[in-house]
């Protein structure tokens, strides 16, 4: 069974007129699953919002006393990039909520693999800054509850930006690996190689910045030779994914050229990464063109499930071997292995 998180009803966020992380992306999202015809293999979540003591874990609660007033005085804009409206402090518990919601019931035996679509997305928010649209940090809440409970969680961010947020966050603690791959250059010019964690987990983030115009198949290859050594040499009890759709070629916010299907291996390739298949949750992060949010949300929770749906072919030939290897270099070591699969 699949469980779905998330409220698109009482979801009033605004980040203001014309934003491109709008509540239809919610919409988008969910679609995906009618799309791919799982609808009867979805568990609905009920919603709950993230406590103080939970959300105090990664933030510090001068800045969510000065994230609330700021809601419940009108909002307006927290940086260039980034708004809040007067719902938006009830909507951002929401989805930290909704990914705590994910976990429990993941851990109660009541599904097979969990897919919260909810918004404000939270990679990007630092403990005590709101930033590129991110109130509050959705996936370092749940890791930080997971670890608080013994765990050890690895972080898969495969959006196209990097989450300098939950790198920030986690950048010192044994307990967590961060792990991003990401378009480089782009928003918000963090995620070097050469950023490997801080004195306490040294190795414990690892970062995989990819050319613009990089295919599946370099992603898959990153996921291969970088990304699985350096999970299995860890050796989570949880993995939780950023799981932002916006590496789509059709995304206006990015030059990546990923397809849905692409989405589908990249899926399967993280949950078995997963000590079990019932211990990932997808947290939806970005993707900003509605249609291929829907495709290929609707392929990665086929790909999940074991179903079939496949809207697009998965994409080659793309740049990005070289960055790989140097990536391998740095996070994994030793003589390079044979790349068959990216050019």
């Amino acid at each position: 069974m699949l469980l779905v998180g998330g409220s698109p009803e009482l979801d009033h966020h605004d980040a203001g007129p014309s934003h491109p992380e709008r509540p239809a992306r919610v919409g988008a999202a969910l679609a995906g699953i009618d799309r791919a015809g799982l609808r009867d293999a979805v568990v609905t979540l009920a919603p709950r919002r993230a406590t103080e003591d939970e959300l105090t874990l990664v933030h510090p609660p001068a800045y969510l006393e000065a994230l609330r007033a700021f809601c419940a005085a009108g909002g307006g804009r927290l940086d260039p990039d980034t708004g809040a409206g007067p719902g938006s402090w009830d909507t951002a518990l929401l989805a930290a909520g909704a990914a705590l919601a994910a976990v429990d019931a993941l851990a109660a035996g009541q599904g097979d693999a969990a897919f919260v679509a909810a918004r404000p997305p939270g990679h990007h928010a630092t403990a005590a800054e709101p930033m590129g649209f991110c109130l509050i940090n959705n996936v370092a809440v749940a890791a930080a509850v997971l670890t608080a409970r013994g765990e050890r969680v690895a972080i898969i961010d495969w959006d196209v930006h990097h989450g300098n947020g939950t790198q920030a966050i986690f950048w010192d603690d044994p307990r967590v690996l961060y792990v991003s791959t990401h378009q480089s250059p782009l928003y918000p010019g963090t995620g070097a190689i050469a950023e490997v964690g801080g004195t306490r987990a040294p190795g414990l983030t690892c970062n995989v910045p990819l050319p613009a115009g990089a295919t599946g198949d370099v992603v898959l290859d990153a996921l291969d030779r970088v990304v699985a050594p350096v999970v299995e040499r860890f050796a989570p009890t949880w993995v939780l994914v950023s799981a932002g759709f916006d590496a789509h070629r059709a995304d206006p916010l990015s030059d990546m050229a990923l397809s849905a299907g692409d989405f589908a291996d990249v899926a399967v390739r993280v949950q078995d990464l997963a000590p079990r298949r019932d211990r990932v949750a997808l947290l939806l992060e970005g993707g900003y063109d509605l249609e291929a949010l829907t495709t290929s949300v609707g392929a990665t929770l086929s790909a999940l499930l074991g179903s079939g749906f496949r809207p697009e072919p998965a994409t080659g030939g793309g740049p990005g071997a070289g960055a790989v290897e140097a990536a391998r270099r740095t996070h994994v070591g030793g003589e390079p292995q044979a790349n068959t699969d990216a050019r």
